[in-house]
């Protein structure tokens, strides 16, 4: 990268003019040299990057300071006071008036086989992220996941998990049933496998077919599997809705049985007629760590969920996938039962008798209606807003290829509640998209952003310190990554640098495809992937694997 130090004459601070960049320091004429420049040898460069004159809020929930930080090597070698190394940086970010964090770790994303597409991940890295861990729910996972990882030069770091939805379709298909012995062996395979290649634990998406036609106990002997290899346990779990209880107990019990620790993902209670079972949900959570069962949860601050048409349905009437469910609809005696079912489905834990409640991301079957909610389609059709006629659309929609949609179905009150927990992490439930392609949920480019803009800053739910220790130390540790989540001398220099008054979302529902504003710069392995708040095309990301505990000693030998 070609460079020049030039000092303001306006301010104390050395900039760097990054040439290949386009990246102006300051501006007016270069003055002389600083008295710590030889005259032939140039600048002193005891570190490849120097963020200067910033406010540290360093990852661990303790009081912020002014302070330089100095990488070599990708990582922070030195911490000094403000503008102490600016003169022995070969390269020089400014941070005045900014903070700086270490980079912000996000817990589920949609990227697992597909981030080498978009490798500079730039709807996350612009929100700061500079790890993203696509833990599977119903995705498909990388296979062998070796193979895939050689391949990857990406922008920001990435975990991978084993997925227990994939690796059933492998072994039992679409089935609606339990594994044999001898299934069951095969898929443990498959877990042990992937945890070989570097996995950090096993994921599972239990409201979703066919990972939801699976008993809790074969969970748990997968589960087991992972656990031997130092893994944790990432969930969607069975239901976020009317049997949101019962989940958490499932997911717990998993890993209590199975003897690791257990990761719940977008915690929430969803539908109309749940608000509020955050107070009983949360208070299982800490019953279970008091009983010394090590769960943590996530969340992302929004009150409206995305995923497919699939969830609609009873998850019987689409075993077997399309054909299958084509076939049971065609039925007039099942077609009954499941029109009941959905309707009661849909009104208690979707909509609540308000069919707005549902946007469109993608309609295949009706591609002008991406964007706008099943109530609009009920009324270009003359049909009533309410749910007997959204169980009508959703038949012929999954008829016709399904959808997307995103669904509003939480309160704030619960989100607040879980944005305190002291164990509550974040998350975006992201997809790696381009700009202006497709209906996205405004999550995949704005939720941190959003954390810290509108529910700390203004809303002042938690600390900007409580904030970027659950973004940053807390997360990292979860994953056994004790080397990051810290700005502190010998961490690896994962950084992102924000403006504390400016970070926001600006994607919404209606413009989702908004970068959010105010961070920056974003350092990975203490190579700029944001500088000056443009995107550098470098890819130093590299790929955290596990163990994220110490393993058991069966696996160990």
């Amino acid at each position: 990268m070609t460079l020049a130090v030039r000092t303001c004459a306006h301010g104390l601070f050395a900039a760097v003019v990054f040439v290949s960049l386009g990246v102006i320091g300051c501006a007016g004429t270069v003055d002389d040299p600083p008295a710590n420049e030889a005259s032939a040898g140039g600048p002193t460069t005891d570190f490849d990057l120097v963020i200067s004159g910033g406010e540290v809020v360093d990852g661990t929930g303790a009081p912020r300071f002014y302070a330089d930080v100095g990488i070599r090597d990708g990582r922070i070698v030195e911490i000094a006071g403000p503008l102490e190394l600016a003169g022995r940086g070969a390269e020089v970010l400014n941070a005045e008036g900014m903070i700086v964090s270490p980079g912000f770790i996000d817990h589920h994303n949609h990227v697992q086989n597909k981030v080498h597409r978009r490798p500079l991940a730039e709807n996350f890295i612009r929100q700061g992220i500079t790890t993203i861990l696509p833990s599977l729910h119903s995705g498909d996972q990388p296979w062998p996941l070796a193979d895939y990882i050689d391949t990857l030069r990406i922008a920001p770091n990435i975990g991978f998990f084993a997925g227990h939805s994939w690796i059933r379709k492998q072994v039992l298909g679409m089935a609606d049933r339990a594994p044999t012995t001898a299934e069951l062996e095969e898929m443990k395979a498959y877990v042990a496998r992937t945890m070989e290649d570097g996995a950090l634990g096993l994921s599972t998406g239990l409201l979703y077919v066919p990972a939801n036609y699976a008993e809790t106990e074969e969970v748990i002997e997968l589960a087991k599997v992972a656990a031997e290899y130092g893994g944790v346990y990432y969930t969607h779990m069975r239901d976020e809705a009317r049997q949101l209880l019962p989940a958490v107990r499932e997911a717990i019990r998993v890993g209590a049985e199975a003897g690791l620790p257990v990761h719940i993902n977008h915690f929430k209670s969803m539908g109309v007629a749940n608000w509020g079972q955050t107070v009983q949900s949360l208070a299982l959570v800490d019953s279970a760590r008091a009983a010394g069962i090590d769960v943590k949860v996530d969340l992302y601050p929004y009150a409206a969920g995305s995923t497919g048409s699939s969830v609609l349905f009873p998850q019987w009437v689409l075993a077997g996938g399309r054909d299958s469910f084509r076939v049971r609809v065609s039925d007039p005696v099942v077609r009954g039962r499941v029109e009941r079912e959905t309707e009661d489905w849909m009104h208690r834990d979707w909509t609540g008798g308000d069919l707005s409640r549902i946007q469109f991301r993608s309609v295949p079957g009706l591609p002008e209606f991406n964007g706008r909610r099943m109530s609009d389609l009920a009324a270009q059709r003359g049909l009533p807003n309410n749910d007997a006629t959204g169980v009508q659309l959703a038949i012929e929609l999954q008829l016709a290829g399904g959808f997307t949609a995103i669904y509003h179905f939480m309160d704030e009150a619960d989100i607040e509640r879980i944005m305190r927990h002291p164990f509550a992490m974040f998350e975006t439930d992201g997809d790696p998209v381009g700009f202006g392609v497709g209906f996205p949920h405004p999550r995949s480019y704005g939720t941190f952003p959003r954390i810290l803009g509108e529910y700390v800053r203004e809303r002042g739910i938690i600390t900007l310190e409580e904030a970027i220790r659950k973004m940053t130390s807390l997360s990292a540790d979860e994953i056994g990554q004790s080397e990051r989540g810290r700005i502190a001398e010998g961490m690896f220099a994962d950084i992102t640098v924000f403006d504390a008054d400016r970070i926001a979302d600006q994607a919404d529902y209606v413009d989702p495809h908004r970068y959010s504003i105010g961070i920056l710069h974003v350092i990975v392995n203490g190579v700029p992937v944001i500088a000056e708040g443009s995107v550098t095309g470098a890819k130093p990301g590299r790929v955290l694997k596990g163990p994220a505990r110490i393993r058991t000693e069966s696996a160990a030998n």
